[in-house]
This record gives C-alpha cells, structure tokens and sequence, in this order.
C-alpha cells in the first residue's frame, strides 16, 4: 500500500509528465487516421485504427517502428478556442482495504457539476476504479457528455523511477492496458475511447514499443491544475485559468481523497473560461483538431 506521501508525490507527477527516450529520438506525429462527426461512436479497444468508421474516435498514426502516439494539445496555431478537460480517476491495485474503510476515491459531486455546466469532459480511469465503482463507471461511460480514457489497470508506472510508484514489467505493459479495457466492458460502460494516459505520466520509447500492439493513443497534457491535495481551490483556478490556450488540455482529478478541491475550482474554471469564449470539447474532438 502506498504511503499519502507517495500518493501526493504520484498524483502531483501526474501534472507533471516525464519522458526519458531509450534513444533519444524524438516521436513523429501523424496525420489522424480517421475523422470523428459531431456524436463520435466507440472503437473498440484493441480494433486495428484502419478497421474503424467513419465515426469512430479520432487516434493518431503510429510513429516510427510502431511506436504508440503520444497527444498534448491541439496543434500549435490552432484558432477556435477550444478546451479539453480530463480528469484522472485514480486508484491503485492495493487500495482495496482502504476503500474498504471508507476511504473514497470517486467524485460523484464533480461529475454531476459537470453535468450541470454541460462540460464535455474526458475521464481517464483505471481499471481498478472501475471495479471499486461499477455504476459510476457504467453510469459515466453511457452519458454522451462523457468518453471513458484508459489510465491502466493497476496505476502502476510504466517507467522506472515514477514518483515511487511500483513498476509494471515490460512484458506486461500491455496486458495491464487490456485488463483495464476489460474492467471498463464488465461494468458496462460503453464511450470508451481508444486513449491511453501513462500513471504518472512517465514513459519511455521501451513503454510506447509495448504499448504499440495496443494501438491506442497516449495522451499527455499542457496544463497542470495541480489540484493533487490542494486545499485552496481558487490556486488551482487560477493555475488553470493562466495556462489555457486555444487547443488546450488540461489535466485534473476525479479523486475525492486525493484530490478534494476538484469541484469548487470547477464551479469558477468553467464561467470564466466560457466569459473568455472558450468552448469545451472532449479529447476526441481536440485530437480532431490536429488535421
């Protein structure tokens, strides 16, 4: 079980990012292999890109060797202002005893705030979340406001040296991916995406080589909330508010425990941001945006 200490330090990282290339070549970015129309419908997880509708989820081409794409944002230069909100359902494989005793990791005020603000968001959870709260992940992955994100099945890092998190071997990686696909269907959502976020948000050239099978999209962030454990919730608006940029994304929380200010900086994020003419879109629609 992980100590608080080192699940603020995991859950800060996840704001953060880290990328330590094997090689140190950089990753290529293609064109998006299909286009999304306004209510995209599901590709399965694992469903080749090239077999998807029309409709599907918008992903991005494999980069060279077939390593796993990696999205931050829309492309620079993009002018519609538009915004994408994720938030990380985070719960590790070993916190079944301390959900056990009343510890919650769910949100279910942030989901309906956001169902209130009409936000189109994007929730990145983990197979292990879906498991602890099968009607909320059923409930989330059925609203058409929402699309479910892969955040692996047991949060553990994908790299070495992540924030004190437990490494998932190399051979594993993709199995743990599949676990969480499979957690997602048991429950019975359905908006799932074809998307990846890495715990932490640490990976290697070696972790997109594994994860190349998978044929998902990873996706990173370029805005830090830094709502991890953050007790003034105007911070982590106004940490916000100051890095959006037309094509943004933002990474938050859906954590109760680990994160409780999430809902109150959304209740100012969200207005102000709509006062400035952004629009809200999910990850689907700003991957869109790259072509």
């Amino acid at each position: 079980m992980l100590a608080v200490t080192v699940l603020g330090a995991v859950l800060t990282g996840c704001g953060a990012g880290s990328r330590d290339g094997d090689g140190g070549a950089e990753l290529r970015r293609a064109p998006s292999a299909s286009v999304p129309e306004k209510s995209p419908v599901p590709q399965k997880p694992g469903e080749p890109r090239g077999s998807a509708s029309p409709t599907a989820p918008p992903t991005v081409a494999a980069g060279p060797g077939g390593l796993t794409p990696v999205f931050e944002r829309a492309r620079k230069g993009v002018r519609e202002k538009v915004v994408a909100l994720t938030f990380d359902a985070d719960m590790t494989s070993d916190q079944g005893a301390r959900a056990a005793g009343g510890e919650r990791f769910d949100n279910p005020q942030l989901i309906a705030s956001l169902r209130r603000f009409k936000v189109p968001s994007t929730v990145f959870m983990t197979g292990r979340w879906a498991e602890e709260y099968p009607d909320q992940a059923r409930a989330i992955g059925s609203d058409p406001l929402f699309e479910i994100a892969n955040h692996s099945y047991s949060h553990h890092a994908f790299k070495a040296d992540c924030y004190g998190l437990p490494r998932v071997a190399p051979e594993k990686m993709r199995a743990d991916v599949d676990r969480a696909f499979a957690a997602f269907r048991k429950a019975g959502a359905r908006n799932v995406v074809p998307y990846f976020r890495f715990p932490g948000g640490c990976y290697d050239d070696r972790a997109l080589r594994n994860l190349g099978p998978a044929e998902v999209t990873a996706v990173q962030w370029d805005v830090i909330s830094g709502d991890a454990f953050a007790t003034d919730a105007d911070a982590v608006a106004e940490q916000v508010l100051a890095g959006v940029r037309p094509g943004s994304l933002v990474v938050m929380h859906c954590t109760r425990s680990a994160a409780p200010t999430t809902e109150r900086a959304i209740r100012r994020i969200v207005p102000e941001l709509r006062k400035k003419g952004y629009r809200f879109v999910k990850v689907s629609e700003l991957i869109a945006q790259r072509r």
